[in-house]
């Protein structure tokens, strides 16, 4: 039989209030009577469950994440930094995805109303915005991490895509190239809007304005990166360049390239976005803007259980710089 709290009290010769006192600290204790309610706990082998301790506490001591889905690139790095945060801090993380759709909303939905966890980090799943509010005007908090979407009336941790895009058209601009083309991602996304603004002003500014045929849309994925620059070859249609606004689409479009005979970057330089590890270890290696990923997670993490402590969540978004990665789909070998 599991033992119980009564097995504790029983044992110790105190009343189950008095080892809850123990347990979660709350209340002052004869230092001999906690000692000894401990030692009858280790003896035991006594191990409370985490919705008792939840509720004595008044909070669960975990953290819920809701993420669109696993598969995406540059996740990874981002629950890293959450992890790294929220484990050091003693709490626990419960994360939800959205690859069954209404399905997997339904059961995160199912743990929010059984109050599961403390506080929210959420990387934004299409159609889940309106619940999200809700949810966090009822009074859950919620941290956005990579606010697509610009919502002011969620605190969030940020990265400036604008100036992204913007170092990466400098960057081709420095190298000469004056024909480039644009792989976007999801046109609903703010991050694709910005990154693609930030490249077209440099352009403009510079005197080569980006016609709209050459902006190309996609979707993030390799296979639309591919399928874009092997269609714009197919037409015959002149460049120099692409822009691909994340690292997975970029690859596809080396594939393509590499495919219609095309020497990287000599005939065509390409620029990601992200640097996630597979950027490296592309063929050729893939020059890159540098998200902070892990250091996002980081961020929103603290934001969030520096509230649990009384700190207010912020009203303005932390934003975090990036940098380019010069590597050799843009910097020639020879």
């Amino acid at each position: 039989m599991p033992i119980t709290i009564a097995d504790v009290a029983k044992h110790a010769g105190v009343s189950k209030t008095t080892v809850s006192r123990v347990l979660n600290g709350k209340g002052e204790l004869n230092a001999a009577t906690a000692a000894r309610v401990r030692q009858v706990i280790a003896e035991l082998g006594y191990v409370p469950s985490a919705g008792a301790v939840g509720l004595a506490r008044g909070r669960t001591q975990i953290v819920g994440m809701l993420v669109p889905s696993l598969t995406w690139p540059w996740i990874g790095q981002v629950l890293q930094g959450v992890v790294d945060v929220v484990e050091a801090e003693g709490f626990g993380l419960l994360l939800f995805t959205c690859n069954r759709g209404e399905e997997s909303l339904r059961r995160f939905a199912q743990q929010v109303s059984a109050k599961s966890f403390d506080g929210l980090l959420v990387i934004e799943p299409e159609g889940t915005l309106d619940y999200i509010t809700e949810l966090h005007q009822a009074g859950l908090p919620v941290v956005l991490i990579d606010d697509r979407g610009h919502q002011p009336i969620f605190p969030s941790v940020a990265t400036t895509d604008r100036s992204g895009g913007a170092s990466a058209a400098r960057h081709l601009l420095e190298l000469g190239r004056r024909r480039p083309v644009v792989v976007t991602g999801p046109e609903s996304f703010g991050c694709v809007q910005d990154r693609l603004a930030g490249f077209a002003d440099e352009y403009a500014e510079a005197g080569h304005p980006l016609p709209p045929e050459h902006v190309l849309l996609g979707d993030f994925t390799f296979e639309q990166g591919r399928s874009a620059v092997g269609r714009l070859l197919a037409s015959g249609a002149s460049f120099d360049a692409v822009f691909a606004q994340n690292d997975l689409s970029a690859s596809g479009a080396l594939l393509a390239l590499r495919e219609a005979g095309l020497r990287i970057p000599e005939d065509v330089a390409v620029v990601g976005f992200d640097d996630v590890p597979l950027a490296a270890y592309s063929e050729p290696a893939l020059t890159t803007v540098h998200q902070p990923l892990r250091e996002m997670g980081d961020a929103a993490a603290r934001m969030l259980l520096a509230h649990f402590k009384g700190t207010p969540l912020p009203t303005a978004a932390e934003v975090l710089p990036t940098h380019l990665v010069v590597r050799d789909s843009t910097r020639s070998r020879t």
